[in-house]
C-alpha cells in the first residue's frame, strides 16, 4: 500500500521586493564601474604615452634594429627602452669629466644663440627644479585664503622669490611663490607671489594633495576602499557621501 507524501512545509525565506532588486543590482554595478573605470583610464593613458615614446624615438633607430621586422606583430615600448637606456647612457657619460667638458662645450654654443639661450635657460631651470633630489620645491603643500577672505584653497609651495623679483617686491624675504591647481585638472591653475605668513603650511603629501583636486574632494583613497565593500553589500546607488 503506497503512502501519500507529505506536503513541503512552506519556505520562510523571504522574497525580495523587485525594487530592492533593482537597487541592488545597480549597487552592484555602479561599484564595477568604480572599480573598472581608474583601470581603463590608467591603462589608455599608459598605452597612448608607450605609443607615443615609440613614434618619437623609432624613427631614429634603423629599422633593422627594430623588433617589428621580425615578428609578425607589433610589439610596443620598444622606443621607451632606447629613451631610457639612452637617458641612463647620457647621465653616466655626463658624470665623468669628459661627458662634462662635451656638455660645457654644447652649452656654450647655445648661449650664443639669441633666441634658443633664452629658452633653454628657462627650460633648464624648470627641469632642475622638477627633478632635483635635494630642493624643496612641490614637496610642501598649504592652504591660502583664495579666491576670497574665508574661501581656502590648496597650494603646491615652490621657491622664493630671486633677483629683481625679491628686490621689487616690499620685503622680497617674506614672500614665497606657490601655484594654485584649478579643479579637476591640477595641470592648470595660477602662479602667484604671496607673503608666507598668509600661507599655512600642511602636513598632506604632495600626492594626497593631488588625489585632493583631482576628486573634488569627494573620497580618499583609504575612504574609497570602505565606501565599496559597504556598496557591494548593501546594494545602494550612492556612491559619494
Amino acid at each position: 500500500m503506497s503512502q501519500t507524501p507529505l506536503p513541503l512545509p512552506p519556505t520562510t525565506e523571504p522574497v525580495p521586493a523587485p525594487g530592492a532588486r533593482g537597487a541592488r543590482l545597480r549597487g552592484y554595478f555602479l561599484t564595477g564601474l568604480v572599480v573598472a573605470g581608474p583601470l581603463a583610464v590608467t591603462a589608455y593613458l599608459s598605452w597612448s604615452f608607450i605609443n607615443w615614446i615609440d613614434g618619437w624615438v623609432k624613427p631614429f633607430v634603423p629599422a633593422k634594429y627594430w623588433p617589428d621586422t621580425y615578428l609578425p606583430f607589433s610589439l610596443p615600448g620598444f622606443g621607451l627602452i632606447i629613451l631610457f637606456v639612452g637617458l641612463t647612457t647620457l647621465g653616466f657619460l655626463t658624470a665623468n669629466l669628459v661627458g662634462r667638458t662635451l656638455l660645457d662645450f654644447g652649452e656654450g654654443l647655445v648661449n650664443r644663440m639669441p633666441i634658443v639661450r633664452g629658452l633653454y635657460k628657462s627650460a633648464k631651470q624648470i627641469f632642475e627644479t622638477i627633478f632635483s633630489q635635494s630642493g624643496t620645491s612641490f614637496r610642501k603643500v598649504g592652504l591660502v585664503q583664495y579666491p576670497g577672505p574665508g574661501l581656502w584653497s590648496i597650494v603646491f609651495i615652490s621657491a622664493p622669490p630671486s633677483g629683481d623679483i625679491a628686490a621689487k617686491l616690499p620685503g622680497g624675504d617674506d614672500f614665497i611663490s606657490v601655484f594654485l591647481p584649478c579643479a579637476p585638472n591640477p595641470t592648470t591653475g595660477f602662479f602667484f607671489y604671496i607673503r608666507r605668513s598668509e600661507v599655512v603650511e600642511i602636513q598632506t603629501s604632495v600626492d594626497d594633495a593631488f588625489k585632493i583636486v583631482l576628486s573634488l574632494g569627494l573620497l580618499k583613497e583609504e575612504d574609497q576602499q570602505a565606501e565599496l565593500a559597504r556598496l557591494a553589500g548593501s546594494g545602494k546607488t550612492k556612491i559619494f557621501g
